[in-house]
């Protein structure tokens, strides 16, 4: 097993913490970058066993600190940069925090691994790069439109990652993956605004548009996409989608959301959740083929059913009182 030291930024949000706890179970060396929190908070880190977490270096920082950045990437081998701002509707009112922290930040992290000579730096994209899917399903050549400013944001990281490995050699590979979903995810997205507001008592959820479809990735397949790039010699240079393969509209997605529950619902649609003209991504759909070439990834939870079974170990969890607590479903978070 890979014993060198991994830097995961981020670490304490929703994909971070399922990856921080899949690499320490696998016996492996993470220092876990959390944002600095007055109240010492470790994001979900918190929530995580403690023989894990006792075996995890967790420094507190920022990555638009540049010199901070510099001391924490020392020692490690290897960097999967997933920190980021990623609400898309506070980027339409907030966009500058959105490109100190998503673009200057990911400079900052660059330039440190540069300088400290890492093997493998792994930069988190987002299908949201795209805009709407124009040719489906959307391989790595699909054109580009930031249709929001975080979009816009991601859009200039990972091209400043690239230039890194262009001009520096740096070991960049892109990872893009599809709208993944499951347990301690912020309901800023719409798998737990629906299952937030169902197991809360409410058979009336609200929502944004719910005509747009995207290809929902359990977070299980997107932290093992992560591990098959970091033990892996290949996609240097190069981008990657891990996607489920599977296509379903926000609306169908309710119906099943539902129907695991056994509830019968009705959709509201909620004018403050819905994105401005032109903004709103309408298709997002992945070809993970490359995925299974370079890396021989293929999801575990695939297809029309790899969604269903995602979707009922994510509601298992949101059931869980201790764990609903921390939802405030009464609300619209941005």
């Amino acid at each position: 097993m890979n014993s060198t030291r991994t830097l995961i930024t981020g670490a304490g949000g929703f994909i971070g913490s399922h990856l921080v706890e899949t690499l320490v179970r696998q016996g492996r060396e993470v220092r876990a970058l959390v944002i600095y929190d007055a109240r010492n908070s470790r994001g979900w880190l918190d929530d995580i066993p403690s023989e894990i977490t006792s075996n995890v270096e967790i420094i507190s920082g920022d990555i638009r600190d540049q010199f901070a950045i510099r001391k924490i990437v020392a020692g490690c081998e290897n960097v999967i940069h997933l920190a980021a701002l990623v609400g898309i509707p506070h980027s339409f009112t907030s966009p500058e925090a959105y490109v100190e922290t998503n673009i200057k930040g990911t400079l900052n992290l660059l330039q440190a691994a540069r300088d400290t000579g890492v093997r493998r730096f792994i930069n988190t994209s987002t299908s949201e790069v795209y805009g709407t899917g124009m040719q489906l399903p959307m391989t790595e050549e699909h054109p580009l439109a930031g249709q929001s400013p975080y979009a816009a944001t991601k859009i200039a990281a990972d091209h400043l990652a690239l230039s890194f490995h262009h001009a520096f050699d740096l070991p960049v590979t892109v990872v893009r993956p599809f709208n993944t979903y499951g347990p301690r995810q912020s309901n800023r997205a719409v798998i737990p605004t629906i299952i937030s507001q169902v197991a809360s008592g409410a058979r009336k959820v609200r929502l944004g548009a719910t005509s747009p479809t995207r290809d929902f990735s359990y977070v299980q397949d997107t932290v093992d996409a992560f591990i098959s790039v970091l033990d892996s010699s290949a996609g240097i240079g190069d981008v990657v989608h891990f996607g489920s393969g599977y296509e379903v509209s926000v609306g169908d997605l309710a119906l099943v959301i539902a129907q695991i529950m056994d509830t019968e619902i009705e959709i509201i649609r909620d004018e403050e959740r819905v994105r401005p003209n032109n903004s709103e991504v309408m298709r997002l759909w992945a070809d993970a083929s490359k995925a299974h070439r370079v890396f021989g990834w293929d999801p575990k939870y695939g297809g029309a059913d790899g969604l269903r079974k995602g979707l009922e170990l994510t509601i298992r969890w949101f059931r869980e009182p201790a764990n609903l607590t921390k939802y405030r479903s009464d609300r619209y978070v941005t």
